[in-house]
């Protein structure tokens, strides 16, 4: 008998949701037939296929990062081991486990590789057949899984798994990833639903999902592996890059020539993508309880298009500190374009004799509120035995790149060029007369007006 205890996960949220059904799997008579034993009977179609996925990004949670300071290059980074202030651990000290009964006698399973794609037994990086055979292929490519079963239990040995549906019914269903395939995971990342990233798929929200685009119409997947852009905060990568320019966009897009001119400098995202949300600061050392018993990182977040975005010259090189993570460039580098950024300040306890950032296990503190039973509890994992936690801050750019304005939305000439416009023109280095001149109406005043005229 597998004993299940109350989960916390955004999965569970969508029980029972029922995707767009696509055109019949060529494979369903034979799935009706011979039922579905997971990803063998995937492979009696697409053989390879298993061993191809556990070399991707979303097995391994972590890849070699070549545009990152501070980092060693022969070392993987990402989910897997990384700890910045957003998360404050990763899958090696959050590993899924069960929580430890709370004040109410409560008690749930918790874990940052809640979501990987497997059923834990084989976890993050796992390799081997036996690894291929904990694929959750239906995960993303049933249109009727029911999310209902994916949920983390103890087997009778103890081990923590988490359920899948292998369901004829879910195999025989087969159809192209929705938005809320990927979003089932991607949109509650970093505690809930839009706290890291702020964004939302909605026809009112996006331009793309006006069109009734999904996520991978843009995320083309290429042998399981799927393009990423270069957030700063988002090291781990497939070796796919994404960017506007490409199938849908060209580098001058616009019917006007002296709005393409800008394109040299000002990234897409900066006038098309001019609100997000999200958390804007997190404190891990002081939890918050909630009305279940449990304790949760206290949290200042906005709701989507509430955040103004700060702006920043970004080659696509990254700085990483203790204090701070976000975009290297400048104006003269010849690389850098002035990009948006969602600012996150994350409060966390550092090793006072290294300044280093510990991580922290968040069992204890979901428990009782202690965190720094949660950074002891991390230590240990990781075998740090020298260590004195102090309190401090770091600072960290999330890049925005979803949640592209609807046109009418998209920021004007007098959004950047106006005196009290967006840009701050003196931190992006011009110098006073050039900022006198940049902020002059004669750039923007015939432009504006011609417009209001149109429009009256």
């Amino acid at each position: 008998m597998i004993k299940k205890i109350v989960f916390f996960t955004f999965a569970v949220s969508f029980a029972g949701v029922c995707y767009g059904q696509a055109a019949e799997h060529p494979g369903k008579e034979y799935i009706l037939k011979n039922g579905y034993q997971g990803p063998k009977t995937c492979e009696v179609c697409h053989p390879g296929k298993a061993k191809e996925f556990i070399g991707t990004v979303h097995w391994t949670h972590a890849s070699k990062v070549d545009n990152v300071d501070n980092v060693k290059p022969n070392e993987v980074y990402g989910m897997k081991n990384r700890n910045y202030t957003m998360c404050n651990g990763n899958d090696i000290v959050n590993n899924l486990k069960e929580v430890p009964a709370n004040d109410k006698g409560k008690t749930k399973f918790s874990g940052c590789n809640s979501c990987h794609p497997g059923d834990h037994a084989s976890d993050v990086g796992s390799t081997g057949p036996a690894a291929e055979a904990a694929i959750d292929c239906l995960l993303c490519h049933s249109v009727k899984y029911d999310f209902s079963k994916r949920k983390p239990m103890k087997r009778n040995d103890g081990v923590v798994i988490i359920g899948q549906d292998r369901s004829v019914e879910a195999a025989a269903n087969l159809g192209r990833p929705s938005n809320k395939t990927c979003m089932t995971c991607h949109e509650a990342a970093g505690g809930g639903v839009y706290v890291k990233r702020g964004f939302e798929m909605t026809a009112a929200a996006d331009a793309h999902a006006a069109k009734k685009m999904v996520c991978i119409d843009c995320h083309v997947v290429k042998n399981h592996r799927i393009p990423t852009g270069f957030d700063p905060n988002n090291w781990a990568h497939d070796g796919l890059r994404l960017s506007c320019v490409g199938s849908c966009h060209t580098e001058k897009p616009h019917k006007d020539a002296q709005i393409d001119n800008h394109s040299s400098k000002i990234a897409c995202q900066t006038c098309h993508i001019p609100k997000t949300g999200g958390a804007t600061a997190k404190d891990f050392t002081v939890w918050t309880k909630l009305d279940n018993g449990f304790y949760e990182p206290s949290t200042l977040k906005k709701e989507v298009n509430e955040t103004t975005p700060i702006y920043a010259w970004y080659n696509q090189t990254v700085a990483n500190r203790p204090d701070f993570i976000g975009p290297k460039g400048s104006r003269i580098d010849g690389k850098s374009k002035i990009y948006p950024f969602k600012v996150f300040q994350g409060k966390a306890y550092y090793n006072k004799k290294t300044g280093e950032l510990l991580s922290m296990d968040f069992a204890p503190p979901s428990s009782t509120g202690d965190t720094l039973a949660g950074v002891a509890s991390a230590a240990k994992i990781l075998g740090i035995k020298e260590y004195e936690p102090v309190p401090g801050w770091q600072t960290i750019y999330f890049s925005s790149n979803h949640q592209v304005a609807p046109k009418k939305r998209a920021l004007s000439c007098a959004n950047c060029h106006a005196p009290n416009g967006i840009l701050n023109f003196k931190e992006l280095g011009y110098s006073n007369e050039e900022i006198k001149n940049l902020t002059n109406p004669e750039l923007y005043f015939q432009r504006l007006l011609k417009k209001q005229i149109e429009e009256e």
